[in-house]
């Protein structure tokens, strides 16, 4: 074989196996297998309360509570029920913000205060994007849910969040 095509055939050989021996960054440090996407995991319940005491929708919730947990948030995820969001228990109360890297899925992230009470909402998000949405105010809890969920069902800031653990775990509220 001429010295080119030896160098081809190794330049060749040496990429596929640096294909194969890498991971991909969406699946590490997540459950899943590489290219498939996280399945819901329902943690607790949450509702939205309207000022004058009424239920104004009940939703199924994941619960963020760890770092890891956090930072992977609802990336990667693909679909989601109007009867579904994550709620994320921050460690302090800032006005960090939140992107959606990685995150194919328009979302309405709301901004809850100490009080559990909406600070804002931050409707249909750009999917992927890397610009950081604030809260208005400092907040503690972060809920996301499907994008267009907050116009509805009529979601509003100054409404209250109530929330619980399932049963099997050892029941929390703000």
């Amino acid at each position: 074989m001429p010295p080119r095509t030896v160098r081809l055939a190794l330049f060749l050989l040496t990429a596929a196996l640096l294909l194969v021996s890498c991971t991909d960054d969406a699946s590490s440090g997540t459950e899943n297998a590489p290219g498939t996407e996280p399945s819901f995991r329902k943690d607790g319940t949450l509702t939205f309360v309207r000022a004058d005491g009424s239920d104004a929708r009940t939703i199924d919730i994941e619960i963020a509570d760890t770092d890891e947990e956090r930072a992977r948030g609802l990336m990667y995820r693909r679909s989601m029920g109007y009867d579904q969001g994550m709620l994320f228990l921050l460690k302090e109360t800032s006005a960090r913000g939140f992107w959606m890297k990685n995150t194919p899925l328009p979302l309405d992230i709301i901004f809850l205060a100490p009080d559990s009470t909406i600070i804002n909402i931050a409707k249909r998000t750009t999917p992927f994007s890397e610009e950081l949405i604030r809260p208005e105010a400092p907040k503690r809890y972060v809920v996301e849910v499907r994008g267009g969920f907050t116009d509805r069902f009529n979601i509003k800031p100054g409404m209250a969040v109530e929330w619980t653990r399932r049963p099997s775990e050892e029941p929390s509220s703000s």
